[in-house]
Formats: structure tokens, C-alpha cells, sequence
């Protein structure tokens, strides 16, 4: 193949190619892979000019990544000087035209060039080389092997007991005991339905994608095909304000006085407005931070259905798209149909709405985990140029906990490893941690880490560290109304 430069890469960039750096090599993406892509199409177009090497190999299998190589049309120089994504900045090509969905700009076409950095490529390029032969050393470890006897063996045991504890509970007319252990069993269950997501259990595509309808969708009630989308971004630009949809919760919550500029959303295509809701709520969001939390589950709920809704109108379907979006559909009127009739049996809707609150309550420890690992970590936004470890390490923390306490959790408490190598199965996590702290060490990154509560102490003060922004803000704006006053009255 022959050599393409990056003066070349970025004129047929123009021209409306998806052209993505990987291993050397340029791939173009044809449109129709692009709508069919299982992670969705943004998770390529983040990646547009730039190097994605290592964010594919971390996501894909090798089986993929023989069919990812077919795509190849020249090679490139490495280490590749990136060029910034056309979607970052809100350009989306569409009928042979560029058009910009975050603002009205004076331009017709994005401008590729990327913004000032005070990073050094050649030293991301190294981390980027060292993290390759730290993935082979877990390769090599066979870390990727799912332990299914001592990993998933124990949580299932745990899910028919609380299942049966919940029915038990039920049929007995204890209707509150009973909305407590099928909290606990959603709690835990979303576990297993993360590492389907991923296609960490069998590491078949099929096989994975029917287990997590089952879990999250059946059960559950919540759409795994949104969470797939949802949480794929998260992992590729993870606290990026405008990029991240889970550091995105306007008006509830803002952890970044970046969102009080009222700022573009790449993920849900909309200026999420930092208006008199959001500053009322933002001002109180340390008061107010655990009560959001008990409520987490109905925003799933609203996300979960948003997307299948859209995706009814959506002829692009993703692969799997003829069957899945049908089966997760049926399968979340099944959920409703026996969770709608756990309700109904409650005998009066005073009782049916405690067991709904409970069980949805229950849950909340979950959600105050995940944002643990993130909430207080950084947001700042070192532009195309920062490697893939390096921004993992930099916006994720793991959160300590005993090993006999690590099951409430889930394993999950390692995101550190988890977000560097997102397919791994999630028993694995505590072994392949010990090879990625010497990675940090070796690299002069840091490994961030802290316990529960300190974890919570640092997440609340960020809220509050807003919080007092938005509070001046409104200091200033109430003394400039006054001067003005004073000034038309003088």
C-alpha cells in the first residue's frame, strides 16, 4: 500500500471519508459499516484523523481485528500528529455537505487542525508503546480466560437466593422485605449485564448480546442496547464535558464549571442549557446529591426507552439491528408485565408505590459507586493528542475495598484496569491491576485510588466547589442589577 500523508488524510477527511489511523495503517469506514457498527457510530467518529490503535484493539477481538484490517487503504507515518475530529466540534457530514449541530459558525467545513497542547507526542507515543506490551503480558497471563466456575458460579447462587428471598418475602404479604432483596438483586445483577455489554463472558457477539437482553432487559427492565452506546463513549472519552454522556446530568448535577456555559452534547445532539432549573438545582447539588442518586434508576428508565424509541424510526440498523431491537422491545413488556403485576398484587397503591420507591432505592449504592470512580477526577480536555492510557489513568480511580466486601461492588471497584482494558473479564481485574500499577509506576503515571468514604468526601466537595460558583454568578449578576438601578436612578 502506499504511503498517505496527512495533508492528503485530511483533504479526503473533507471530502466526507471516515478515515481512522490504526497499526500503521489508514482504514476508511464505508458508510454502511459505520451505521452498522455494534458500538455505534460515534464511537468511530471520535476517533476520525486520529490514531486509534490502541482503543480498538482494547475493544475488539482478535477475530475483529482480522476483519478491521480489510478496511486498510495506505499506510501512515507513526508517531501520527492527529488532527481533530469534525464531530468534536459538532460537524456532522450528511448529502455530501458539512453542517454544525452545535452552533451557527462562520465556516462551511470543520477545521481539522487540532488545538495548542502541552502534551509531547513523542511521550504519549511511549505510553502508548508500553501499554501495548503491557496488553500482550495480560494476553499472555491468559487473563482474558472467563473464569466461569469460580467467578460466575458464587454470583449466581447469590441471585437465586435473593430471588427466591424476594418471592418468598412477597407471598407472605411483605411487600417491603420483599422490594428490598429484588433491589439488591438488580444491584448485583447489572454486573453480569455490564460484562455481556462488553462481551466479557463468552466473548461471542451473539451469544453475549441474547444473555444481556435476558438480564438487563427481562429483568431489569432497562435497555442494554442504549447501554452499550451510552457507556462505550464514556470508555473512549471518558469526563470529557461535552463528549461523556455520564458526567452529562444537567440540570440535576454539574461537576465542571464548564457546564454552567451551557454547553453542546456530542452524544445527545443538544445544547444542555445551564438555565433557572439547572442553577437552582446545581446550587443545592451537594445537599442534594444522595436524594439524586435514589431516584438513579428512573433516568435509566427515560434513556433506555428514549433510545428504542428512536431506534424505531431508524432505518440504520446496527448489527443484530433486525432481531434485536424487536427481542429488547418484547423483552421489556415482559419485564413490565410481571413488575406491573408485583405492583398490582401489592392491594393498594399506597403499598405499591413504597415497593416501587424501595426497590428503585435500593439500588442507589450503585449508581453513588460509579460516579466515585470519575466525579472527582479530571475533566480538562488535553485535546487528540493524549494516548489512550494516559486518559484513562488520568480521569478514573479505583475505589479501595476489602476483598470480603469486594462482591458489593462487583469487581467493579477496579476501574482503572477496567477502563484500560474494557473487555476483560471482570473476575480478572484484581490480577491485571497489580501488572497496570507497575505500568503507571514505569510510566510516571499516576494510579489514583482512595476508599468509600474518602471517595465520597472529595466527590461532594467538587459538587460544592460548583455549587459556590454558580452561587457568585448570582452574587455578581444581582450587584450589576443594582448598579445599573442606582446608575438610572442617579
Amino acid at each position: 500500500m502506499s504511503l498517505c500523508h496527512p495533508a492528503a488524510v485530511a483533504a479526503r477527511i473533507l471530502a466526507g471519508d471516515v478515515l481512522v489511523v490504526c497499526d500503521g495503517q489508514l482504514l476508511r469506514i464505508p458508510p454502511a459499516w459505520l451505521a452498522a457498527h455494534p458500538g455505534g457510530a460515534l464511537a468511530i467518529l471520535h476517533f476520525v484523523g486520529r490514531d486509534a490503535t490502541d482503543e480498538i484493539h482494547a475493544f475488539h477481538s482478535d477475530h475483529t481485528l482480522d476483519l478491521v484490517a480489510r478496511y486498510a487503504v495506505a499506510r501512515v507515518d507513526v508517531p501520527w500528529q492527529p488532527l481533530a475530529p469534525p464531530v468534536a466540534s459538532g460537524w456532522v457530514h450528511s448529502h455530501s455537505q458539512w453542517r454544525n449541530d452545535a452552533a451557527v459558525v462562520p465556516a462551511d467545513r470543520p477545521v481539522l487542525d487540532p488545538p495548542p497542547t502541552s502534551l509531547d507526542l513523542d511521550a504519549q507515543a511511549r505510553h502508548s508503546h508500553a501499554y501495548r506490551a503491557l496488553h500482550k503480558r495480560i494476553v499472555d497471563a491468559g487473563l482474558y480466560n472467563t473464569p466461569y466456575l469460580s467467578g460466575y458460579g458464587p454470583e449466581i447462587l447469590r441471585y437465586v437466593l435473593l430471588a427466591s428471598l424476594s418471592v418468598c418475602a412477597y407471598r407472605r404479604a411483605c411487600f417491603l422485605t420483599s422490594a428490598f432483596f429484588l433491589g439488591l438483586l438488580w444491584h448485583q445483577l447489572v454486573f453480569t449485564a455490564h460484562d455481556l455489554g462488553h462481551r466479557g463472558v463468552t466473548h461471542n457477539w451473539a451469544v453475549d448480546h441474547l444473555l444481556s437482553i435476558l438480564v438487563a432487559d427481562c429483568i431489569g427492565g432497562l435497555s442494554i442496547g442504549w447501554w452499550i452506546q451510552n457507556h462505550n463513549i464514556h470508555h473512549l472519552v471518558t469526563n470529557h464535558p461535552s463528549h461523556d454522556p455520564d458526567i452529562e446530568h444537567l440540570p440535576f448535577l454539574a461537576i465542571s464549571p464548564v457546564f454552567l456555559n451551557s454547553i453542546w452534547s456530542s452524544f445527545y445532539r443538544r445544547t444542555m442549557s445551564f438555565d433557572r432549573v439547572a442553577k437552582t438545582f446545581v446550587a443545592l447539588q451537594h445537599n442534594l446529591f444522595y436524594i439524586i442518586m435514589l431516584f438513579g434508576r428512573f433516568n435509566l428508565y427515560v434513556n433506555s426507552y428514549a433510545f428504542l424509541i428512536n431506534k424505531a424510526f431508524d432505518t440504520r440498523r446496527a448489527k443484530g439491528g433486525r432481531w434485536a431491537w424487536s427481542l429488547e422491545l418484547f423483552a421489556i413488556l415482559f419485564f413490565w408485565s410481571w413488575f406491573g403485576r408485583a405492583l398490582y398484587g401489592c392491594g393498594s397503591w399506597q403499598t405499591a408505590l413504597a415497593y416501587l420507591l424501595v426497590s428503585h432505592a435500593v439500588t442507589s449504592p450503585l449508581h453513588i459507586q460509579i460516579v466515585l470512580s470519575h466525579f472527582s477526577m479530571s475533566t480538562a480536555d488535553l485535546g487528540p493528542t493524549e494516548s489512550f492510557p494516559h486518559r484513562q489513568l488520568r480521569t478514573t480511580t479505583d475505589v479501595i475495598c476489602d476483598d470480603s466486601i469486594a462482591f458489593i461492588h462487583g469487581g467493579l471497584h477496579l476501574q482503572v484496569t477496567h477502563h484500560l482494558f474494557p473487555r476483560l473479564p471482570r473476575h480478572n481485574l484484581k490480577r491485571a491491576s497489580i501488572l497496570v500499577k507497575q505500568f503507571a509506576q514505569e510510566q510516571g503515571l499516576t494510579y489514583a485510588e482512595f476508599g468509600f468514604v474518602d471517595g465520597n468526601t472529595k466527590v461532594i466537595g467538587v459538587l460544592k466547589g460548583v455549587a459556590e460558583q454558580v452561587k457568585l454568578m448570582g452574587r455578581v449578576a444581582e450587584a450589576e442589577v443594582r448598579e445599573r438601578v442606582e446608575k438610572k436612578v442617579a
